[in-house]
């Protein structure tokens, strides 16, 4: 039995995020808990450092600053893109978030601004630049399977079906 997260365990953790200067952002109480294979790449690095060595049932609180949750804003990531690049049925506004296909594979980004033949497009992450605050539970905490690190995601009950 695995008592302490760890590289390579699977926690389960109940959170909460909020913003630094105030706001909610997600949280999984009163749903199923967060459940994720510990050094994986499924979490942002500083939630997985702040969770190692914890056990099930304890309690920590830390705020994570961008560089530890989704970096900083990078200003050359808001890039002009032509207009009719965009579906001519397509109804653009401001603030919608809009996925595409790059040569990289899925993108997102976020419209700033729309005029007539380009709209800004904001490529960073939604939540770049933001420091962030975490309460968090520890739910349970086992050992994944062999599957589970080959595939490199958490399986259900009764092992993959994918």
């Amino acid at each position: 039995m695995v008592d302490t997260i760890e590289h390579g365990t699977i926690a389960s953790v109940h959170y909460t995020g909020t913003f630094a200067e105030g706001g909610e952002f997600d949280s999984s109480r009163g749903k199923d808990p967060l459940v994720f294979i510990v050094g994986y790449g499924q979490m942002i690095t500083g939630f997985e450092r702040e969770m190692l060595g914890a056990k099930v049932g304890e309690k920590r609180e830390f705020t994570l600053s961008p560089e530890d949750a989704y970096g900083e804003r990078i200003e050359d990531a808001i890039q002009k893109v032509e207009r009719e690049n965009f579906p001519e049925n397509m109804e653009l506004e401001v603030g919608m978030v809009v996925g595409a296909h790059s040569d990289q594979g899925p993108i997102q980004f976020t419209i700033v601004e729309i005029d007539e033949e380009v709209v800004t497009a904001d490529f960073n992450h939604q939540m770049a630049g933001r420091t962030l605050r975490f309460d968090v539970e520890v739910v349970d905490i086992r050992a994944a399977s062999e599957e589970e690190l080959a595939h490199g995601h958490v399986h259900g009950p009764g092992g993959v079906d994918h």
